[in-house]
């Protein structure tokens, strides 16, 4: 049974990744379909919406609160986040409140160690609310996936990324749903399953990145390529260890290497977007949403390390 302090600790820790995560989802698939599909594009800007507001929400009670760990990660946000949005909201008008990201940049850390049954009640009332929009919105990316590998519809995004999108809002929907059960969570006993799963989403980064580069990048396609089928063979030795014929530690050390490397590129090629020193149709948050995953997953990486 989750104790109430760790149950408010790991809910906004959550919250505050994933919600944005889950916003700009949204946001891509808001600017990935054709004038044509406008009702699609009001539903994933009321998606966008509302997960605007569960993550505001989630930093109006994580001040003093959340692990510091977690904000010092750089999966909250980075130093590129608030030019990235800048950039996105004038190459696409699309309005996202970066009062948000300002005020995520002054959170502080904390430890609590009494709980406070007022928050309490309000994380779990967040919580629902999370749960409710992501189960609606993997309906609605579900929805759109079919229409688009049946030819009822054109979007400028990936069948792939439409399903690798759909993969993360699913991993936070039973993350919250365990989480609101009380269910404690150890993620250093899940390191298998988590392992496999975000070496094939940091597989996925690199063929989405070779993919939307100008082709004649040709040094960073292939760096990108490179990445991709590093990942592959880590996802598969994931899979290998899950089935008890590899040694985790390994994958693990092997993991944290590739994923820091990946991490630095996706670093620098945010950067060189942002100062137009890079020739691709890569919108700036893109970048700095695929960096923040790979943040994500080194705390992670870490973490099993030390098990």
């Amino acid at each position: 049974m989750l104790s109430s302090i760790e149950f408010i600790k790991q809910s906004l820790g959550l919250h505050l990744f994933f919600a944005r995560i889950m916003k700009e989802h949204s946001f891509f698939l808001e600017v990935g379909f054709t004038s044509k599909d406008s009702g699609f594009i009001q539903q994933a800007d009321a998606f966008r919406r509302e997960f605007d507001g569960i993550l505001g929400e989630t930093i109006s009670l994580s001040n003093s609160v959340v692990n510091p760990e977690i904000l010092q990660s750089g999966e909250v946000i980075t130093p590129f986040t608030l030019n990235a949005e800048m950039a996105t909201i004038y190459f696409t008008g699309v309005r996202i409140p970066t009062q948000l990201t300002q005020a995520e940049a002054i959170l502080a850390g904390s430890d609590i160690i009494t709980a406070n049954p007022v928050l309490e009640r309000h994380v779990s009332v967040l919580n629902q609310r999370a749960i409710n929009a992501t189960a609606a919105l993997i309906q609605f990316k579900k929805n759109i996936l079919s229409n688009v590998l049946y030819c009822k519809m054109f979007t400028f995004n990936y069948p792939l990324l439409i399903l690798h999108i759909t993969r993360e809002a699913e991993l936070y929907l039973l993350q919250l749903r365990r989480l609101q059960r009380r269910e404690e969570i150890d993620l250093a006993k899940e390191a298998y399953e988590l392992q496999f799963f975000w070496n094939r989403q940091m597989a996925e980064h690199a063929k989405f990145i070779r993919g939307l580069l100008d082709p004649t990048e040709n040094d960073l396609i292939n760096q990108a390529n490179d990445f991709g089928n590093e990942f592959d063979q880590l996802t598969a030795e994931a899979k290998a260890a899950m089935d008890a014929t590899s040694p985790m530690a390994k994958v693990t050390d092997e993991s944290l290497k590739a994923t820091e490397d990946f991490r630095n590129f996706k670093a620098q090629g945010t950067q060189a977007i942002l100062e137009c020193k890079v020739k691709s149709i890569i919108i700036p948050l893109l970048g700095d949403h695929v960096l923040r995953e790979a943040n994500h997953y080194l705390r992670l990486l870490k973490m099993f390390e030390g098990r």
